[in-house]
């Protein structure tokens, strides 16, 4: 199958909840008398992925994203490995551009998680996999987990040691030290409220889902004119709908304010025309990524409709957006081939003649086989007019080029 890359809004799109009713209530518990549980967890390209069991089977890995309303798995393998006899069709429809498709609906699973009990968890399970996320990470990764793993539990998320601790929401230990957001819980995500200052100089209260599924700072999903952009802003392919691909435009946003938390000068993704109708679902402006609440340590509290922010060390460290122009993927044994899927017209890598299909084989000497995709993203936004040395594959010839980077937005 192709791979269909998955940016900065990789998962805003999860309205599987507005399809699927069950009729026992969903959730996960800390088991036995214990008052917490640590889950470790691995930050990889802006997504926060653990590990789990599924009836016995596993380890698997999973992304953490309170944008999705109930749980999915994207790696249709899992159908027969896990051993899910009972399974019902479900019809999705979503934004982007194509074709619905079908998923199928689990029965109740057994969700392995030491230290957490699950109760009648189910799950979509794709037919196909659309999205290419093991592709997109550098490893496999066979699904996401939303709604069902925060409603009944407060949940802190520390980037900076990358744990989750599970409390039982009536532990007040754990809020004493945040600033208190309040929340509402719509179609089983979280929203609040903020103040966006936009680039026209015009300031917006705001409408926002709470994505840690989405690997971007920020989106807004209405914008009347994209003159309001000004000039700072490019056309960029922002994700993959269920449907596919969703276009827009990335500019940067004045300031977005956030209970007492003025952030200046991020990045946002602005989707276009029909990409978006289908995520107005809550009448939502946008909704704020994981490129921005990783500058936090985040309690979400769903029970007690509240988020509680306190700032880390990176909480004034500026956003940087890609300054090469390509999307690339990995695949491979291992996924340790680096591959390009789209450069962005007029960007560095398209001035120097880089194409679709090309493989980055080293960047600096160094072979893309011992770098994590990380790594190479974090080259390609290190710093405006940098030159880096990359061998590639292209047109059946090994070449190697001088990739001088330009800062876009």
């Amino acid at each position: 199958m192709p791979y269909k890359p998955i940016l900065r809004c990789l998962l805003w799109l999860l309205l599987l909840n507005c399809f699927f009713v069950t009729a026992n209530a969903q959730y996960f518990d800390i088991t036995g008398h214990k008052k917490k549980v640590n889950i470790p967890f691995r930050m990889v390209r802006n997504l926060a992925i653990i590990q789990l069991k599924i009836n016995n089977k596993g380890p698997f890995n999973f992304i953490m994203d309170t944008g999705a309303g109930l749980m999915i798995i994207t790696d249709p393998t899992l159908i027969d490995s896990v051993n899910i006899p009972n399974k019902r069709i479900l019809k999705i429809t979503g934004c982007g551009t194509g074709r619905d498709f079908d998923a199928y609906v689990t029965s109740v699973l057994d969700i392995q998680i030491p230290g957490l009990t699950s109760y009648n968890v189910e799950a979509a399970i794709l037919k196909e996999d659309h999205f290419g996320l093991s592709n997109y990470v550098g490893m496999p990764i066979q699904g996401l987990l939303g709604y069902d793993f925060f409603c009944n539990l407060a949940v802190k998320v520390d980037f900076s040691d990358s744990t989750i601790t599970c409390y039982r929401p009536k532990d007040d230990r754990l809020f004493k030290k945040g600033e208190k957001i309040p929340i509402s819980i719509e179609n089983h995500k979280p929203y609040l409220l903020a103040k966006v200052h936009l680039p026209d100089g015009s300031v917006k209260e705001s409408k926002m889902v709470i994505d840690l599924g989405a690997g971007h700072p920020m989106s807004l999903d209405k914008l009347a004119d994209e003159h309001q952009l000004r000039w700072n802003y490019i056309m960029a392919n922002l994700g993959m709908g269920f449907n596919g691909p969703i276009s827009g435009y990335l500019s940067r946003i004045n300031e977005i304010d956030i209970g007492k938390y003025d952030i200046k000068n991020l990045i946002s993704s602005f989707p276009e025309g029909d990409s978006v109708k289908m995520l107005m679902d809550a009448k939502r402006d946008g909704n704020l990524g994981i490129d921005l609440l990783k500058r936090f340590t985040v309690v979400f509290d769903y029970p007690g409709n509240a988020i509680y922010l306190k700032p880390g060390e990176t909480l004034k460290d500026p956003f940087e957006h890609d300054m090469s122009g390509l999307e690339y993927y990995a695949t491979g044994d291992d996924f340790k081939r680096v591959i390009i899927s789209r450069v962005e017209p007029g960007s560095a890598g398209d001035a120097i003649g880089l194409e679709k299909d090309d493989e980055i084989l080293s960047i600096n000497l160094k072979p893309i086989a011992k770098m994590s995709l990380e790594e190479v993203d974090d080259l390609f936004k290190s710093r405006n007019d940098r030159s880096l040395l990359l061998e590639v594959y292209h047109d059946k010839h090994y070449d190697n080029v001088i990739l001088t980077l330009k800062r876009r937005i």
